[in-house]
């Protein structure tokens, strides 16, 4: 990949919003608990593997009519139990054990070549079958709870809510590398300013200038990722060129930084052109929970190949100078069909 010069001209038409970064407040995360409905299997089970388990009801020795869930003691790190030793992720069945009672999950187990990585023994094909009974009776908060996801799942459903949680980190956008940085979205803005050196500009228009020398001899490039803050949002301008089929081919194309339904709010447009033509494109900004490649693959976007942009670059077509004008505006919801009309006025 390769980054490239860019000349940027952004002016602002006054429709932005004032940027209000609201600071996330966490709450102590609740303790998991154990379902009611199945006490006396998960009794028996918790005391398999040392796990005590208490009621609401002082003096109780089992579940009371009218009494809370069921919960296990924070002492007797219930976290730990269903931790992996080796990978220190959450372990799901089959749990596995050596003859000394350690524990590890599946995954680990052909890494670690049938060892046990506390003790040494051979591992052998012994299930913890206990402890799985215990992993079924719990429910437990979403890991993203301190950023504001309030579900309780089942033990053995939270992992497929996490993979999909609408509060989950994003990944960095930054598309002239592989940047592994998660974050929010204010934290993700402060990272590409900082670290990666974006440009940032405030405004729902722009008028942005690409060039390359000898655009011939490349067929891969990624030119510097520009940030635009409007509607109190932010936005991502991507501009690449490769190969579509045997076709050497500019894109570009914007990403909204946030997720997909608060995306579809959003319309864009982009324009290039010279010496009396013309391509546009309208379309809606794509989330960054979709990769910049994945957006790119799609051809979603305003894609222009080598020898019309060195047409619309103009002079003697051996330079790339391709200005790329665009327009930012929000959708309005129409309360009585419930479609989105452009809102050009705001």
């Amino acid at each position: 990949m390769e980054l490239d010069s860019i000349e940027c001209v952004s002016y602002s038409d006054g429709m932005e919003d004032d940027d209000d970064t609201a600071a996330v407040t966490s709450s102590q995360l609740p303790r998991p608990f154990l379902k009611s409905s199945s006490t006396a299997g998960t009794a028996a089970a918790a005391a398999a593997v040392n796990v005590v388990v208490v009621s609401d009801r002082a003096g109780a020795a089992g579940p009371v009519a009218g009494a809370g869930p069921l919960v296990i003691s924070p002492a007797t790190g219930v976290h730990e139990l269903l931790e992996c030793p080796v990978c220190t992720n959450s372990m799901y069945p089959p749990i596995h054990q050596c003859q000394n009672g350690h524990t590890l999950c599946s995954t680990c187990k052909t890494r670690v070549h049938n060892r046990c990585p506390t003790c040494r023994q051979e591992l052998g094909d012994i299930r913890c079958l206990a402890l799985e009974k215990v992993a079924e009776s719990l429910e437990l908060p979403c890991k993203y709870y301190s950023l504001g996801c309030p579900e309780v799942f089942p033990y053995y459903s939270k992992l497929k809510h996490e993979s999909q949680c609408n509060f989950r980190p994003y990944n960095c956008p930054y598309a002239g590398s592989e940047c592994s940085v998660v974050g929010d979205i204010p934290f993700l803005v402060a990272h590409l300013r900082d670290d990666h050196k974006v440009d940032m500009h405030s405004g729902c228009t722009f008028n942005h200038r690409y060039v390359k020398s000898n655009p011939r001899e490349v067929e891969n490039a990624t030119w510097m990722l520009t940030v635009f803050h409007c509607f109190g949002q932010y936005f991502c301008l991507h501009f690449e060129a490769f190969q579509l089929g045997m076709a050497p081919v500019y894109m570009a194309f914007l990403r909204f930084m946030g997720d997909e339904n608060d995306a579809r709010n959003y319309s864009y447009s982009l324009e290039v052109g010279a010496n009396g033509r013309k391509m546009i494109w309208e379309g809606t900004p794509r989330g960054i929970r979709d990769s910049h490649r994945k957006v790119r693959d799609s051809h979603d976007g305003l894609i222009i190949q080598r020898n019309m942009a060195l047409f619309f670059s103009g002079g003697d077509r051996k330079e790339l100078k391709l200005r790329v004008t665009g327009r930012i505006w929000k959708e309005q919801q129409n309360p009585d069909t419930g479609a989105c009309i452009p809102n050009l006025f705001s």
